[in-house]
């Protein structure tokens, strides 16, 4: 009898410490969190396939006689620079790191644009199949990069009002759960739309 009320006591006990997690939010924190390591690994999964391209498009372009070096020194030093910070899960919950990860990519996508238009002023890379596919490549991969960091913001936005909420606050304080940081753009629209690579020819002077 003894026995049988001790059991009963644990699996009361049980039943309340449950109760009290999923009441205070510890519950949900388990997984919002997870949303967002899934999240962060597929942001880095398509900033690798995009690294990954531009070899490819590097060494399609430097068949073309007198493709401005410049440009090509400027693509190729941006994705050396993105590719030698060490991407590790604490990154992501490292405000310094992630800003320095963000800007590296953001000079990325600034050489690659500028590759892209001063490609227009050459008519074999304009007529090389190969080129082309890469850029469809690459444009895909940028717009797969847009979807992936907004779903990311978006999944540390909702993370981060639980963190700040009450009483899931006092859960977060409790158990260390951190705010996280997130991405920041200079123009909110941006995160909205997905940016596309232009090929248009600049404007002639």
């Amino acid at each position: 009898m003894i026995l049988n009320f001790k059991r009963g006591a644990l699996i009361a006990a049980i039943g309340i410490s449950s109760l009290s997690l999923s009441g205070c939010g510890y519950n949900e924190f388990q997984q919002l969190d997870e949303q967002v390591g899934a999240s962060w690994a597929e942001v880095l999964s398509q900033y690798q396939r995009r690294a990954d391209l531009i070899p490819n498009i590097v060494n399609t372009v430097k068949g073309e006689a007198n493709f401005e070096q410049e440009t090509l020194t400027q693509v190729i030093e941006a994705r050396s620079r993105a590719t030698s910070i060490q991407v590790t899960p604490a990154l992501a919950n490292d405000p310094e790191a992630l800003k320095k990860f963000q800007a590296a990519q953001g000079q990325v996508s600034s050489a690659l644009s500028r590759l892209l238009v001063v490609s227009e002023n050459y008519p074999n890379l304009k007529a090389n199949q190969g080129f082309q596919d890469l850029r469809v490549q690459l444009e895909g991969t940028e717009n797969r990069i847009t979807v992936a960091r907004n779903r990311y913001i978006k999944t540390v936005a909702a993370y981060n009002v639980h963190a700040r909420s009450f009483p899931s606050n006092l859960t977060a304080k409790v158990m260390g759960y951190e705010v996280k940081p997130n991405f920041t753009v200079e123009n909110e629209a941006t995160i909205k739309v997905a940016p596309t690579v232009s090929f248009d020819k600049p404007a002639s002077k």
